[in-house]
């Protein structure tokens, strides 16, 4: 007598493969993702927190005219501090960071008119979104200033 086809166990085993092909391949894709960090000292910076937060009120108290503006047509950034800090030998950095891709960052050294501004060429930077931050100093006093560009390409 020929026994009747029980679907049951290969269902069971059809599961079980199933399962496992779906986690090996969520396995797989995790792996091959990407996972740059913003910066590769985000340690250090965090430690330095409260300095960070003192240079910037440092910076919204004495220099709140402080600026960077994005001109598209002519593919620059001006960047604007107080013609006092020119004057006073003010020394710093500026860095130009994309949160996507940490190897397009670019340092640029302060280095002001007399009137207090500055002018980065954009021409080679990528559009998207862009962190300008600069830090200098004006005697023993530190400052800060961030701001958030989008940098559009013109045609």
């Amino acid at each position: 007598m020929k026994r009747p086809f029980n679907p049951w166990p290969l269902g069971i085993i059809l599961a079980f493969v199933l399962f496992i092909a779906g986690t090996v391949s969520l396995v797989v894709l995790a792996c091959s993702q990407r996972s740059d960090l913003v910066r590769a000292d985000y340690y250090d910076q965090e430690m330095r927190h409260q300095e960070q937060m003192d240079r910037v009120a440092r910076t919204q108290l004495d220099a709140p005219d402080t600026r960077a503006v994005y001109d598209d047509h002519l593919n620059t950034i001006t960047l604007s501090l107080p013609a006092a800090h020119a004057q006073n030998a003010a020394h710093g950095q500026i860095l130009l960071y994309r949160p996507s891709a940490a190897s397009l960052d670019r340092r640029y050294p302060l280095a002001l008119d007399a009137s207090g501004t500055q002018h980065l060429d954009a021409q080679n930077l990528p559009a998207g979104l862009w962190h300008l931050q600069i830090s200098w100093n004006v005697g023993q006093e530190e400052y800060f200033y961030s701001q958030k560009l989008v940098l559009n390409q013109t045609p």
